[in-house]
């Protein structure tokens, strides 16, 4: 096997084959997503453009965990904890580790909700 179609492969392995990943992906490409804890909180604070969605990967800190729940149940904003380290969330997004991010249009947010079907919510908002 050639060396691009072994790296190819391995890259394949490392994203888990997840659809939600993949969504998430498009999603990101298009500037539909609000990265990180910060800015994700700084968002929900403004009326326009406020995330739609909330996803936090399931290896944050008990704090960051809080503020986002406490955050989003105030502005009443669905949030969802989904099984991926916040490492696989941001290779999957072309960043670093990542904790959250919000999905601030409404058909990637559908998109999204279609590919957590099944997928118990952390909080419903």
């Amino acid at each position: 096997m050639t060396r691009w179609k072994t790296n190819l492969s391995k890259m394949e392995k490392q994203t888990e084959n997840s659809r939600l990943l993949l969504t998430l992906g498009l999603a990101a490409r298009a500037g539909a997503l609000i990265y990180g804890t910060d800015m994700v909180c700084a968002a929900l604070r403004r009326a326009k453009g406020a995330p739609l969605l909330v996803i936090e990967a399931s290896d944050t800190s008990a704090n960051t965990r809080k503020k986002l729940t406490d955050k989003c149940r105030h502005y009443k904003v669905r949030h969802i904890v989904v099984p991926h380290s916040m490492a696989a969330l941001g290779r999957a997004l072309g960043k670093g580790a990542l904790a959250a991010v919000g999905i601030v249009d409404r058909e990637f947010c559908r998109a999204v909700e279609k590919q957590l079907d099944g997928w118990r919510d952390s909080d419903e908002g």
